[in-house]
């Protein structure tokens, strides 16, 4: 079997199949383009030294007249603003592939030895195979139970990796319909060659059949509503709502927005944040308030903590304050 099929490629050569594909491949194009270029003129220089001054031939071997720190000057100018170049292309576009655009429908996937625990926000479950929509951006929310895994689509280009103890984002607009390999791209054990799986991008028709298939899950099913019984069975309330001098923030709202540590740092409070000040409460002390927030790190179990996340996510503004009493 030919490499491109085990990669699930057609034999034309890998599909682009997100919006970023193109962009990502261009600056690919420009790397080999440029690594092309080199090897033929090194190879074209190499071969030319080795006849022209080979053993017994007439060539002239005196020192060249040309200084030394010329030639210098200009191999690492030019160097430089080659280098230059590749960075500022490859920066953009990363820079493209790291800011998720708000508002994404938020996928769950668990890493586990040797399988992807796929959770949807309407409460679905699958393992090893995610179906998403051509043209909705969806946001991918990575956790892993044990090592350290990577999520690797190649049709998308993106690649994110899944560590233990953290939660990461990634994202990818579908733009063609198909069903694509989804690698573990970080040896994670003795099955690790085995921890794949299938994206399956569908029409919008086709995707409204799905959802149509799996039936309403149950009530509380859902990741939101699992957290949000988490935090009542973990009396989050207490502290967090209703008390006239709250011992800690209000969470309503307060995803999306900044952060004001008390030693000053301005943090953004995405997915990552809620997860370490879940299970490093005392580290992650807002300014203002004294650092009663517990710890839940050996507490709640990687599932727990997305759940509770999701929930928090979909927590509103803060009810308006009561008009001051005549």
């Amino acid at each position: 079997m030919s490499l491109l099929a085990v990669l699930g490629m057609p034999a034309g050569g890998l599909p682009e199949a997100s919006g970023i594909a193109p962009e990502v491949d261009h600056v690919l194009g420009w790397l080999f383009g440029a690594s092309a270029f080199m090897v033929v003129v090194l190879g074209a220089l190499t071969l030319t030294i080795l006849v022209r001054y080979r053993r017994g031939s007439r060539a002239d071997r005196r020192p060249l007249a040309v200084s030394a720190w010329r030639i210098e000057s200009y191999c690492i100018g030019g160097t430089v603003v080659v280098f230059l170049f590749f960075f500022f292309e490859g920066a953009g576009v990363y820079a493209r592939i790291e800011r998720i655009p708000p508002g994404l429908p938020a996928i769950n996937v668990t890493g586990r030895q040797w399988m992807w625990d796929v959770r949807y926000p309407d409460g679905r479950r699958e393992f090893n195979r995610i179906h998403v929509q051509r043209g909705v951006p969806v946001r991918i929310v990575l956790s892993s139970e044990d090592v350290i895994h990577s999520f690797f689509v190649p049709a998308f280009r993106i690649k994110q990796d899944a560590v233990p103890g953290r939660v990461t984002n990634t994202w990818f607009d579908p733009t063609r319909s198909g069903t694509y390999r989804l690698f573990c791209a970080q040896f994670c054990g003795t099955a690790h060659a085995e921890m794949g799986g299938l994206v399956v991008v569908l029409e919008p028709s086709d995707y409204a059949d799905w959802v149509r298939q799996g039936g309403r899950p149950p009530p509380g099913s859902t990741p939101a509503g699992r957290g949000a019984a988490l935090y009542r069975r973990l009396g989050c309330a207490a502290c967090h709502e209703g008390a006239a001098v709250a011992p800690a923030p209000s969470l309503r709202g307060l995803y999306g927005g900044t952060a004001v540590m008390a030693d000053g740092r301005r943090l953004r409070v995405d997915e990552p944040y809620l997860h370490d000040a879940l299970v490093a409460g005392p580290k992650f002390r807002v300014a203002g308030y004294p650092p009663s927030m517990p710890t839940f790190d050996g507490i709640l179990s990687t599932a727990d903590l997305t759940d509770l996340i999701a929930y928090l996510e979909t927590l509103g503004s803060p009810p308006p304050a009561a008009p001051p009493s005549p």
